[in-house]
């Protein structure tokens, strides 16, 4: 086996989302993955809990996935799409479009989650002016939503964080309350009894601004980076019979809950909910390659296409749309989601994590747990004046102890990769129990 590579200067990498000046103090470096386990670069093995961030959800080092790759860059390195076309960007979309809801068969491709987020708020923007619906500007999120790290995206997200620092964002954008901390739903398992009526708001927005001026509303179905928060029963529904009312497109950003994570391909399917559009990525290649798409209504191509002037119909698009090294990578993830029945595997391990996860109820500092399919979510008592720190110190310890978890404030996410067995399940939450344990002690 090859030397494990050890850097030696730290400091050019300016790294996202993280304390640099802490990690590059103490840093903690992953330098190889297979199956369910990192490898450090001292040689330590560690058990991922996170599938990586949301994404190798078939999990580390597919040989299947590998060799596509490498098959594809000996054919092809790269081609554009503008104007022009590859076999292997339409096999790919053809390919998307077969696991998406019926009657939405137009897949755009992007790379990143980010990218998808910004292209379906675009296309929502452009089906209306192509309807002679040039009014429909204004865009409604949701307090504590994430839909990356673009402009649009971090307009419609609701996460304070993300947002402050960049000082004015989109104009005409507002928000839905977040469905977060109703009393009465605290520890409950799946999708919570109570909170359907907070959907209702989105009628007081109508009121506020009139429907002849929104656009299009985007949320999470079950929402990730903010922390797990599983949408209360009823609450979809009645999102989706209100932007049906008022002619409104739902976006729905799968990013996270796309490709299998809570037991049906796209979370829409077991939420019983279909959006007009819908965002994805990191499941979608199994995160070998950057790749994202975005898949629409057949109406909403219909009208952009077909209502447009001879000529380019869309004006967007990256470099990188359908790179074939990507296009490649996501066949080889969905043959392996086809083959391997993904989503069924997470309805089958399901109530096992579900029990393991309510089992750190009497943890210490725990607050809550919320889980659903493949994730869950361990709220933890902030400390007095020093929110984050507890959960943080979770992860450290974690990970010195041989498990990889994500924390976002003071919660715990959990999300492994879908080939998980029982006994990765009782690791888990065995080592989340003895950090948290040893952080209170």
């Amino acid at each position: 086996m090859n030397e494990i590579p050890r850097p030696n200067n730290l400091d050019a990498f300016w790294m996202p989302y993280s304390d640099n000046r802490f990690f590059k103090g103490t840093p903690r470096m992953l330098a190889r993955a297979k199956g369910m386990h990192y490898t450090t670069t001292d040689g330590r093995e560690i058990l991922d809990g996170t599938a990586g961030l949301w994404c190798c959800n078939a999990g580390h080092g597919r040989t299947e996935i590998v060799e596509a790759i490498q098959r594809q860059a000996e054919v092809m390195d790269f081609a554009p799409t503008f104007q022009l076309g590859h076999p292997i960007a339409f096999e790919a979309a053809a390919r998307v479009a077969e696991m998406t809801p019926d009657g939405m068969d137009r897949v755009f491709f992007t790379n990143s989650g980010s990218e998808s987020a910004d292209t379906a708020l675009k296309i929502a923007l452009a089906y209306h002016k192509a309807r002679g619906e040039s009014s429909r500007v204004r865009l409604i999120g949701r307090e504590r939503g994430y839909h990356g790290v673009g402009f649009g995206g971090m307009s419609v997200g609701g996460i304070g964080g993300n947002r402050k620092q960049f000082g004015a964002l989109l104009p005409y954008v507002d928000h839905l309350p977040h469905t977060h901390g109703l009393p009465e739903n605290v520890f409950q398992k799946g999708q919570p009894e109570h909170g359907a009526h907070l959907a209702d708001a989105l009628e007081n927005l109508v009121a506020l601004h009139g429907a002849e001026t929104i656009a299009a509303v985007m949320v999470e179905p079950v929402a990730g980076s903010t922390g797990v928060l599983v949408p209360p029963k009823g609450y979809l529904e009645r999102l989706r019979q209100i932007c049906t009312k008022y002619g409104i497109l739902l976006i729905f950003d799968e990013v996270i809950t796309g490709f299998g994570r809570i037991g049906t391909p796209f979370g829409c399917e077991r939420l019983g909910v279909t959006p007009d559009i819908i965002t994805m990525a990191k499941g979608l290649t199994n995160a070998a390659v950057p790749m994202g798409a975005v898949a629409v209504a057949n109406f909403i191509y219909d009208d952009v296409v077909n209502n447009s002037p001879a000529g380019i119909e869309l004006f967007h698009g990256y470099t990188y749309s359908g790179h074939p090294l990507a296009a490649a990578a996501a066949i080889a993830a969905i043959d392996i989601h086809a083959k391997e029945d993904l989503p069924g595997r997470v309805r089958e391990i399901e109530p096992y994590w579900q029990a393991a996860a309510h089992s750190m109820k009497s943890a210490p500092g725990v607050i809550d747990i919320r889980d659903y399919g493949l994730i869950a979510g361990i709220e933890l008592a902030p400390r007095a004046g020093k929110p984050g720190a507890r959960a943080m110190d979770v992860f450290r310890k974690c990970f010195d102890d041989g498990l990889l978890v994500r924390v976002t404030g003071d919660i715990v996410a959990l999300s492994p990769p879908l080939i998980i067995e029982k006994p990765h399940v009782d690791r888990i939450f065995e080592t989340l129990d003895t950090a948290l344990r040893a952080i209170a002690a």
